[in-house]
C-alpha cells in the first residue's frame, strides 16, 4: 500500500506539475518566451540560493562540502557546454539558438532534482501517510514554478512545444525513480542525497549566470532592463511563494 502511495505521489509531484506548466508556457506564455527568460533567472537562481543548498547544508553536508560541490558541478557543466558547442560547431552548418546549448543542462539539472524531491516524498510516507501526501502536495505547488521557468528557457531555445513538453515529461519521471529508489534504499541512497541537491543546484546557478544573464544584457535601454528587472523578481518571488508553501504544508 505505501509502494502504491509513493508511486502516486511521484507521479503527481513530477508529471502533473510539468503538465500544469504547460498549460501556461504553451499556451498563453508562448509567445513571450524570449521575454520570460528573465522570469526563468530570478527562479533559477532563487531556487538554488534559497532551496536547494539551506536543504544540503540543513541536511548535514558540511559548508566547505557544499562549496567544493558547486565548484564542481559549475566546472562540469562548463565542460558540458563546451563539448555541445563542439559538436555544433563540427557538425550541419543549420542555425542555432544561442540558447540551445543550456537544453541539456536545464534537463540534468531538473532531472537531479527532480529525483531529489522523489526520494524526500518516499522518506515521508516511510514515516506517516498524512505526512507523505502533505509532502507530495508540497512539491507539487513548488515545481510549478520551477518547471514553468524550465519551459521557458527550452522555448527560448527553439524547441518546438511537443519537444519541449516531452523533454520536460521525461525530466519529470526522474521524480518516480527516486521514489521508488527511496523505498527499497533509502537507507543507503540517504547520504547523497545532499550532494545531488548540491550539484542541482551548480546547474541552475550556472545556466542563469553564464547564459541567461547574457541573453538579457544584449536587450538595452532603460525600459527593457526596468521590464527584466521586474521579472526576475517576479520568478524569485513566485519559487520562495512556493518554498513558503512547502513548509505550510510540511507542519
Amino acid at each position: 500500500m505505501t509502494f502504491a502511495l509513493i508511486l502516486l505521489a511521484t507521479l503527481a509531484g513530477g508529471l502533473v506539475s510539468v503538465l500544469l506548466a504547460a498549460s501556461l508556457a504553451l499556451t498563453v506564455l508562448r509567445r513571450y518566451a524570449n521575454l520570460m527568460v528573465s522570469f526563468a533567472v530570478g527562479a533559477l537562481l532563487t531556487a538554488a540560493f534559497m532551496g536547494m543548498l539551506p536543504h544540503a547544508l540543513e541536511s548535514g553536508l558540511p559548508a566547505e562540502q557544499v562549496g567544493a560541490w558547486v565548484l564542481a558541478g559549475l566546472l562540469g557543466f562548463f565542460l558540458l557546454e563546451k563539448s555541445t558547442l563542439w559538436r555544433h560547431s563540427h557538425g550541419s552548418d543549420m542555425h542555432t539558438s544561442e540558447l540551445e546549448t543550456v537544453v541539456p543542462m536545464v534537463l540534468i539539472g531538473d532531472a537531479l532534482h527532480n529525483f531529489v524531491d522523489g526520494v524526500a516524498i518516499a522518506a515521508a510516507f516511510m514515516v506517516d501517510t498524512h505526512l507523505g501526501i502533505a509532502t507530495a502536495v508540497a512539491i507539487l505547488l513548488h515545481e510549478i514554478p520551477q518547471e514553468l521557468a524550465d519551459f521557458m528557457v527550452l522555448l527560448a531555445a527553439g524547441l518546438s512545444r511537443r519537444r519541449a513538453l516531452m523533454l520536460n515529461l521525461l525530466s519529470g519521471a526522474a521524480t518516480v525513480a527516486g521514489g521508488v529508489l527511496g523505498y527499497f534504499m533509502l537507507g543507503n541512497a540517504r547520504p547523497m542525497l545532499p550532494v545531488v541537491l548540491t550539484l542541482a543546484a551548480a546547474s541552475f546557478i550556472y545556466i542563469a549566470v553564464s547564459d541567461l544573464v547574457p541573453h538579457l544584457q544584449r536587450q538595452s535601454g532603460l525600459r527593457a532592463s526596468a521590464l527584466q528587472l521586474l521579472l526576475i523578481a517576479t520568478g524569485g518571488v513566485t519559487v520562495l511563494l512556493g518554498h513558503v508553501m512547502t513548509h505550510a504544508h510540511a507542519h
